[in-house]
């Protein structure tokens, strides 16, 4: 998501069947001629041609088009895949040269649907925003992959099989080579883009895994890169998904520790902690069989949660500290057999993820530039006293025994040195990406500033302090001078104490 996949987003829906996808978060007339008019003045490379269209959740017009690309890469023979372009003008009439690119999260999520543009308005004022959907995702030949449909009930959701068979068939049905679909290849594509439309240099925008791509593209393409702004960290050394049971258990553990510290928190839900683990650990023993209605159809339906299936849906809801202020209250009731209300919130979290997000394409990063270099061992030692386990990256990685694999180039795990100026962003309640990533990715660049949120969780964008410091920094193309105070008097929102809301 841009505001969502790191990493795979946990808010994806819970269940074995589930894990994996935690996976895993414009102008008229004038301006639109101005920019094809820089584009053929800018590059002797190949042209792209755009013509005037409107993108689902863009409020004005823009510049659409596709562009193609060899499927295979370094053999530059055999098929092409289409990959779609979508350029937001500048407001301006003489506009900076260098456009600001959104690189999307998941992986898996597609940079021309991810409506955050609200979030840069003050870049757009004197600078293109550039979209373009990373191949496998979006409308650059998906990879679409989703074994539990969204229209199927609770109890799909909250299943906990592996079906293999289930991947297998989305093989089978692919015109293409999932093999292909790597970061490395996608950010050879990203700069043939910018060549294409005769850009000099790109301003980039990584949100959550688009963090990673950000950080390729700038070793691949050192010279094409003019400022990065990097939200939810994810740097090399970071290997999905085997941080996130830790990085979920630091977020867990200071939502339970807030709670205890606020007065009306701690009265209304005394001993929270214990009780809810006391609750997993009987889980562990036996699964819960509940009758719940459907949050959306309200038809009662019968649902088996196992202590699995409950602890992935809690990783999602602590995603966003606005939802996660209900966590205590839900989680309350559930140590009280009222389980509605959790299934109930883990269903609205989820909402439409399952079809926003190319789940193959996600298999496609995560297989090759993951699953090889997590061990054993490893997996043992990361998880190690955490409630959700080493289970939680097993059977995410699970798909990877049948899902072809490519290759990333030698020393692709290594930390990115770069002298790019970069703006590092992240959210202290972050249960996947926490200030302890981007802090790692800052050893390793020189120029960069780290700014870290208060009660924010994974994603910074939508804090107005937020916005106007991007802009302050993409404006003046370094972080000299920039203040980092940005949300200092922030906290965690308020708990709900009870369905009404927090208490006053």
């Amino acid at each position: 998501m841009a505001g969502e996949t790191f990493t795979p987003d946990p808010r994806a829906l819970p269940g074995r069947r589930g894990a994996w996808r935690l996976a895993a978060l414009v102008l008229a007339g004038g301006l639109l001629a101005g920019a094809c008019a820089r584009k053929d003045a800018a590059s002797a490379g190949p042209r792209l041609a755009l013509s005037t269209c409107r993108v689902e959740g863009l409020e004005a017009p823009a510049l659409c088009g596709t562009y193609d690309v060899f499927e295979d890469r370094a053999a530059k023979q055999g098929r092409k895949i289409s990959l779609r372009v979508v350029v937001v003008p500048a407001l301006a009439a003489a506009p900076e040269p260098e456009p600001l690119v959104l690189l999307a999260g998941g992986p898996g999520q597609a940079a021309t649907e991810v409506t955050v543009l609200k979030a840069v308005d003050r870049i757009h004022r004197v600078r293109d925003i550039l979209l373009v959907d990373q191949r496998g995702t979006g409308a650059s030949h998906p990879l679409k992959c989703n074994p539990a449909p969204p229209d199927e009930g609770l109890a799909a959701k909250f299943d906990d099989a592996y079906r293999e068979e289930e991947f297998r068939k989305c093989l089978e049905g692919y015109d293409a080579d999932p093999r292909l679909y790597t970061t490395p290849i996608a950010m050879d594509d990203l700069d043939e883009v910018r060549d294409a439309l005769g850009y000099p240099k790109l301003n980039l925008w990584g949100v959550s895994y688009g963090t990673r791509a950000a950080l390729v593209y700038m070793r691949q393409h050192p010279d094409r890169v003019r400022t990065a702004i990097l939200d939810g960290v994810a740097p090399l050394s970071l290997y999905l998904p085997l941080y996130s049971p830790r990085d979920g258990q630091r977020a867990l553990d200071l939502l339970f520790t807030h709670c205890e510290q606020d007065a009306a928190c701690g009265k209304a839900f005394p001993e929270l902690r214990a009780r809810v683990q006391a609750m997993l650990e009987q889980m562990a023993q036996a699964p819960v069989k509940v009758r719940v209605a459907h949050p959306l159809t309200g038809v009662p339906e019968e649902v088996t949660l196992s202590r699995r299936t409950v602890l992935q849906a809690l990783f999602g809801q602590l995603y966003v500290p606005e939802l996660a202020a209900l966590v205590p209250l839900v989680l309350d009731k559930a140590t009280r057999g009222e389980w509605s209300p959790f299934v109930a919130l883990s269903q609205g979290i989820t909402g439409g993820m399952s079809e926003s997000v190319s789940h193959g394409m996600f298999f496609s990063v995560v297989c090759a530039e993951d699953a090889p270099f997590i061990t054993d061992e490893a997996i043992e030692r990361e998880t190690a006293g955490t409630w959700f386990g080493a289970s939680m990256v097993r059977n995410m990685l699970e798909p990877c025994g049948v899902w072809p694999r490519g290759t990333v180039p030698e020393g692709y795990r290594e930390p990115v040195h770069s002298p790019v100026p970069t703006l590092l962003l992240s959210g202290e309640l972050d249960p996947v990406t926490p200030p302890s990533w981007a802090e790692e990715a800052r050893k390793t660049l020189p120029h960069s500033l780290h700014v870290v949120v208060p009660g924010v969780g994974h994603s910074t964008m939508a804090l107005g302090c937020i916005q106007k410091l991007m802009a302050d920094f993409v404006a003046q193309g370094s972080v000299e001078g920039l203040k980092s105070e940005c949300g200092a008097a922030m906290s965690r929102p308020p708990f709900f104490t009870s369905f009404a809301g927090p208490v006053p």
